[in-house]
C-alpha cells in the first residue's frame, strides 16, 4: 500500500490489481491538488483497512481477483453507506455498472477514463461526503448540546450561546475543502475563528494570513503567487508566494471587501481552477490550500454598487458565520474585562486589582464601535494609569464620554424634551429634567446606581442625594 501525507482530511482510497493504473491515477490526483491518496493492489486488504481508516471516496474496480468489485459494494454500502463508493468497468460491462449504481454505488468510470471526468467525480464525491459529515456533526451537537473541541476556541472568551452556537458550525464544516466566509463589525475576533477553524480541520500545513485590502494589484499578485528571478525590475531573486505556503493548510484573507477589481478576478480564476502562476512563470502550479476569508464590510451592498463581483461573492461563501458585535453579547463583558485585567497585569508586571462594581453596568451601557478590541485597550489604558487599590473608571469615562447611544439613534433625552413641549406649551424645569435624566440613567444601568452616576457624570453619593429627594 502507497500512502501520500499531504493532509489529514479523509482518504481518496483507489483499489485496483493493475499497479500502474494505480500509478496513473495517484498522479492523475495530485496533479489536480488532492493531498491524502492511498491505494491498494489487493482488494482482500479494504474492509480490514477501513475498520481502523476514515476514508471520503473509493474508486473500486469492478474485475479483480479474489474479491470483485461488485461482491465489496454490497459489504460497503451495508457498512460503510457514508462513503461514495466510484466503480471503475470496461466497457462491455456497462449493465453491471448499472446494477452497481441501483446497489448504492455513487457513480461509475468506463475504461479508458477521461482524465477530466476521473477527477470531476472524485471532487463530487468528496463534497458529497464533506456534506453527511457537517450535517452529522451539527446533529450531533444539537442534540448534545456541547461543543467537542473546547481547546481549539480557547482564544475566544464567551459565554454567549450565540457564540458557542457558531463554534458548532465551525467544528462541522471544519474537515471540508469547501471555501469560509467570516463577516463581523472592526474588532470582534474573525481572525482567532479562522485560526480555530484550521485547528479543527487537522490539516497538515500552516495558517497563513494575508491582508488584501491594503494591497494594490500588482502587490497582492506577487504576495499571492510569488515570482521568478527577474520577473520584474527589482525581482532579483525568485519568491515563494502565500499560496505555496499555506499547501495543505488554511490562507486566511482578511479584508477581502477591500480587493480591488483586478485582484478579485485572479482569485476567482484560482479558486475556479485550482492552479496559478507566479509573476514571470508559464508553468502552473496547483494550489492545496483551503481558503478562509473575512471582511467587516457589507458585501451585498458592495455587490449592487458593482465593486464587488457576484460570482467570487458566491463561490467564497460556500459556508458564511457572523460574528455578533460586543454590543449584541453583553453577557461576555465581565469575562472580557477580567480576562484582559489578567492579561494586562501580568504584562506590565502589577497585581492585578479589583475594579468597583458599577463598572461593569457601565460598559454594558456602552455600543462599543471598536468591539473586543475597543475593550481591550480601554482596560490596557487602566492599567497603564492604576497605582494601587481599585482599578478607578475614570480612564473609562474619560475615553467613553457621554456617547452612550449607538450612531444613528438619537438621545432619548431632546426626545423626552420635546414630548412635554408639545403637551404643555412651555420648557420643562430643572426638576423635570432632572428626574427624568436619572429615571433613563437608572434604566440604562439596570438599576445599578454606581453605573447610573458614572453616566450622568456625577459621585454616587451625589445621586443618592438626589434619589432621596425625588
Amino acid at each position: 500500500m502507497s500512502q501520500s501525507f499531504g493532509s489529514n482530511l479523509p482518504a481518496i482510497l483507489l483499489v485496483d490489481d493493475e499497479p500502474e493504473i494505480l500509478f496513473s491515477s495517484t498522479v492523475i490526483l495530485r496533479k489536480a491538488g488532492f493531498g491524502n491518496i492511498q491505494s491498494m493492489g489487493d482488494s482482500r486488504e479494504l474492509l480490514p483497512f477501513l475498520a481502523g481508516h476514515e476514508s471520503g471516496v473509493i474508486v473500486l474496480d469492478l474485475q479483480m481477483p479474489h474479491i470483485s468489485g461488485k461482491e465489496l459494494l454490497g459489504d460497503l454500502a451495508t457498512n460503510y453507506p457514508h462513503v461514495p463508493v466510484v466503480i471503475v468497468t470496461a466497457a462491455n460491462e456497462l449493465e453491471t455498472a448499472v446494477e452497481c449504481m441501483k446497489a448504492g454505488a455513487f457513480d461509475y468510470l468506463v475504461k479508458p477514463i477521461d482524465t477530466g471526468r476521473f477527477v470531476t467525480v472524485v471532487r463530487n464525491a468528496l463534497e458529497m461526503n464533506a456534506m453527511k459529515r457537517e450535517i452529522s456533526s451539527l446533529r450531533e451537537t444539537l442534540l448534545t448540546g456541547q461543543v467537542r473541541n473546547e481547546d481549539a476556541f480557547a482564544p475566544i472568551v464567551t459565554r454567549s450561546q450565540r457564540m458557542k452556537a457558531i463554534f458548532a458550525y465551525l467544528e462541522a464544516i471544519a474537515a471540508t475543502e469547501q471555501p469560509v466566509l467570516i463577516t463581523g463589525e472592526t474588532g470582534v475576533g474573525k481572525d482567532l475563528f479562522a485560526r480555530a477553524l484550521h485547528k479543527l480541520s487537522g490539516r497538515s500545513g500552516r495558517f497563513i494570513a494575508i491582508n488584501s485590502g491594503g494591497l494594490d494589484d500588482q502587490m497582492f499578485s506577487d504576495t499571492l503567487f510569488g515570482h521568478k528571478k527577474g520577473a520584474f525590475t527589482g525581482a532579483g531573486e525568485g519568491r515563494e508566494g502565500m499560496i505555496a505556503r499555506a499547501a495543505d493548510g488554511t490562507l486566511f484573507l482578511d479584508e477581502i471587501g477591500d480587493m480591488n477589481a483586478a485582484s478579485q478576478v485572479k482569485l476567482l480564476r484560482l479558486m475556479q481552477d485550482g492552479e496559478y502562476y507566479p509573476l514571470g512563470s508559464d508553468m502552473p502550479l496547483v494550489s492545496r490550500a483551503r481558503f478562509v476569508v473575512a471582511t467587516n464590510q457589507n458585501l451585498d451592498r458592495l455587490m449592487g454598487e458593482g465593486s464587488f463581483r457576484k460570482d467570487l461573492y458566491y463561490r467564497l461563501r460556500a459556508h458564511h458565520v457572523h460574528i455578533p458585535s460586543l454590543s449584541e453579547r453583553p453577557e461576555d463583558i465581565p469575562l472580557l474585562l477580567e480576562a484582559f485585567l489578567d492579561e494586562a497585569a501580568g504584562s506590565m508586571g502589577k497585581q492585578k486589582p479589583a475594579y468597583p462594581p458599577e463598572l461593569i453596568a457601565y460598559l454594558s451601557t456602552y455600543h462599543f464601535p471598536g468591539n473586543v478590541r475597543e475593550l481591550k485597550a480601554l482596560v490596557l489604558d487602566a492599567m497603564a494609569r492604576h497605582k494601587g487599590g481599585v482599578l478607578s473608571m475614570a480612564a473609562f469615562r474619560e475615553a467613553i464620554g457621554r456617547d452612550m447611544v449607538p450612531p444613528g439613534k438619537a438621545s432619548p433625552y431632546p426626545e423626552e424634551t420635546c414630548h412635554w413641549l408639545n403637551l404643555t406649551g412651555r420648557f420643562p424645569t430643572i426638576k423635570e429634567l432632572e428626574h427624568c435624566l436619572i429615571d433613563k440613567a437608572l434604566q440604562s444601568a439596570g438599576g445599578n446606581q454606581g453605573a447610573a452616576a458614572a453616566l450622568l457624570g456625577i459621585s454616587r453619593q451625589a445621586l443618592n442625594k438626589r434619589l432621596s429627594r425625588k
